[in-house]
C-alpha cells in the first residue's frame, strides 16, 4: 500500500526508485551517484519525496527544527494509519517535556546500574546460538537481546521481553510491507502494553530518574499534566524504536567482523578497542535511510524547490559514508579524526534519545560474543530490510565457542 500524492507531485521525472533494491550495496551504488550528482533528489514512490544525501545537507536540515518541521511526515514510509505520536512526530514546544521526561531516565548514572543486568540477559540469549554452534544471529540474538534492554530500560515485567521481540519483529516487516491491518494489530498489543504500564505507574509511581512511565506522568506543560493517552503513545513508540534499528547494526557488525577475522581477533584480544569500533561500525553501518522532515515553507536547495507538502527523507546512511566529510568511507578506519561528528543518532532536536543505551548494548552485545567464543565467521547475507531501514535482516553464522 503506497501512500497517496496528488497529481502535480506524482508527475514529476524520478531521479531515483527506492523499491528497485533492497540489497545493500546496490542502495549504497545508487546514493553513491546521487551524491555526485543529484543530491536533492526525487522519487514518486510511497507518494512521493527527496531524498538528501550529502553529509552537510542531512546535517545542516536536521539541525534546523524551525525550517524543517516532523510533525507532518516524520518517517517515509509513515505509518499507514496516520497516527502520530510524541516525541518523534511533534515539534517544539509540544515535543520538549516528552523529551524531557525521557532523558531523565537516560543519565549515566541509570545506565551504570543497567550495565550488570543487560550483560547477563546478554549471556543467556547468546547461549542456544553458543550451543548449537551456528544460527541466525539477527532472528535469535539480534532480535531478542533489544528487548531485554527495552524491557530493563522501561521497567516492564521480564516475562514481556519475549513476547514484545516477537509483536515488534512482526510490525516492523509489516510497515514495511504497508500492511495496515497487521501493523494495526501488533500496535494494538504493543498499545495494551504500555497501557497497562501506564495504568500501573499511576497507582504506583516510580522515581522518575528510573521509570519512563512515571517520568512521563510527573512532566508537566504550561503547568498542566501530559494528556495520559499521548503517555501512553510516547510510551508505545518506545516499545518499538529500541527494537528496529539495533537487530539490523548487530547483524552488519557481526558480518564485517566475521569476515574481517584478524580485525576480530584483534578486538577480542584488546576489549579496551571496542567502544571505538562501535563508533566505525554505526558509522559504517548506519540503518537508517527514511527519517524525514517536511518543510514549514518553500525551500530551494542545490537548485531544486522543494515544497511544504513534500517529505524531506534524511539519507543518514549515505551521509555516513560522504567521500567529502570521511576520507575513505567505505573503509573501516579505527580512531578516524572526526568519527564523532558521524550521524548514526541523528542530528538537532530529533537526534536518538537513546543513543548513550544504544551503545551500552551494542557494547555489551559485541563483547559477550567475542569473549564467549574463539572465532566466528559469517556467510555474506542475503535478506535485508525494506525502506525505512538499511542493512541486513538475517544473517547465518558460525561459532566455536571458548571452553
Amino acid at each position: 500500500m503506497n501512500e497517496t500524492a496528488d497529481a502535480a507531485t506524482t508527475s514529476r521525472p524520478a531521479d531515483f526508485d527506492p523499491l528497485a533494491t533492497d540489497v545493500v550495496d546496490a542502495v549504497r551504488d545508487v546514493y553513491r551517484e546521487l551524491q555526485a550528482h543529484r543530491p536533492v533528489a526525487w522519487t514518486n514512490a510511497y507518494g512521493g519525496f527527496w531524498a538528501l544525501t550529502r553529509y552537510e545537507d542531512v546535517r545542516d536540515v536536521a539541525s534546523d527544527s524551525r525550517t524543517f518541521i516532523s510533525s507532518v511526515r516524520a518517517v517515509v514510509p509513515s505509518d499507514p494509519r496516520g497516527l502520530r505520536r510524541p516525541p518523534l512526530n511533534f515539534d517544539a514546544p509540544l515535543h520538549t517535556p516528552y523529551r524531557r521526561a525521557l532523558d531523565h531516565t537516560l543519565q549515566r548514572r541509570r545506565l551504570v546500574r543497567l550495565t550488570e543486568p543487560l550483560r547477563r540477559h546478554a549471556r543467556e540469549t547468546l547461549a542456544p546460538l553458543l550451543e548449537a554452534g551456528e544460527g541466525d544471529i539477527v532472528r535469535g540474538f539480534g532480535s531478542l537481546f533489544p528487548a531485554w534492554v527495552t524491557a530493563e530500560w522501561l521497567n516492564l515485567d521480564l516475562d514481556d521481553a519475549p513476547r514484545l521481540a516477537r509483536l515488534a519483529a512482526e510490525w516492523v516487516d509489516a510497515w514495511r510491507r504497508q500492511d495496515a491491518q497487521m501493523v494495526n494489530t501488533r500496535s494494538g498489543e504493543m498499545y495494551d502494553m504500555a497501557r497497562a504500564l501506564v495504568a500501573d505507574r499511576m497507582q504506583h509511581p516510580r522515581p522518575i530518574e528510573e521509570d519512563p512511565a512515571s517520568s512521563l506522568l510527573a512532566e508537566r506543560h504550561d503547568g498542566q499534566p501530559l494528556d495520559p493517552e499521548q503517555i501512553v503513545g510516547a510510551l508505545r513508540q518506545s516499545l518499538v524504536v529500541g527494537m528496529v534499528a539495533p537487530p539490523i547494526v548487530l547483524g552488519a557488525i557481526v558480518e564485517h567482523l566475521g569476515t574481517d577475522l584478524d580485525l576480530q581477533a584483534r578486538l577480542r584480544a584488546e576489549p579496551a578497542l571496542i567502544p571505538a569500533a562501535i563508533e566505525e561500525f554505526i558509522r559504517l553501518y548506519t540503518p537508517y535511510r527514511g527519517f524525514a522532515r517536511t518543510a514549514a515553507h518553500r525551500v530551494e536547495l542545490h537548485g531544486r524547490v522543494i515544497q511544504p507538502a513534500e517529505p524531506i527523507t534524511l539519507v543518514y546512511a549515505a551521509a555516513n559514508r560522504d567521500p567529502d566529510m570521511f576520507a575513505d568511507p567505505d573503509e573501516f578506519i579505527l580512531d578516524r579524526d572526526n568519527i564523532h561528528e558521524h550521524l548514526g543518532f541523528g542530528r538537532g532536536r530529533h537526534r536518538c534519545a537513546g543513543m548513550a543505551l544504544a551503545r551500552l548494548s551494542l557494547r555489551i552485545a559485541i563483547e559477550t560474543l567475542l569473549e564467549s567464543t574463539v572465532e566466528f565467521t559469517a556467510t555474506p547475507a542475503t535478506r535485508f530490510a525494506q525502506m525505512p531501514e538499511l542493512g541486513p535482516t538475517t544473517l547465518q553464522v558460525r561459532l566455536t565457542a571458548r571452553a
